[in-house]
């Protein structure tokens, strides 16, 4: 399950959870495009859940989509990575590090407020 919800002119929410194929993969960043359209200086809240590693397919969609990728993560500032694993939560951060000008801090599932906190700062 991958869905993204706008709220407002520059937030969006995406929750995911399950597999991705490819199909899964290339529907879910059509759907992060399209939602994240004309924002500028975005907030975007991350709740991932239990998961399994997308299938290879899943994977070079990725990696063929890498230039979109980029485009869509220009459009926030900040980045707030909701996840139960820890090193879901550190790889995100990791991730952070290697995009200019995003940040993204990772919370535990029951720090959801705070991660809203942070957004909104």
């Amino acid at each position: 399950m991958f869905q993204v919800t706008r709220h407002g002119e520059n937030r969006i929410d995406v929750d995911f959870a399950g597999k991705l194929n490819r199909d899964d993969m290339r529907a879910a960043l059509d759907q992060l495009t399209q939602q994240s359209e004309g924002i500028e200086h975005g907030r975007m809240l991350y709740r991932i859940g239990n998961f399994s590693m997308p299938s290879l397919g899943a994977i070079g969609v990725e990696l063929a989509h890498i230039p979109q990728i980029f485009r869509v993560a220009r459009r926030f500032d900040r980045m707030a990575v909701v996840a139960d694993k820890q090193w879901v939560r550190k790889a995100s951060e990791v991730e952070g590090a290697l995009i200019p000008g995003l940040q993204i801090k990772a919370f535990d599932s029951v720090q959801e407020a705070q991660a809203e906190a942070w957004l909104q700062q």
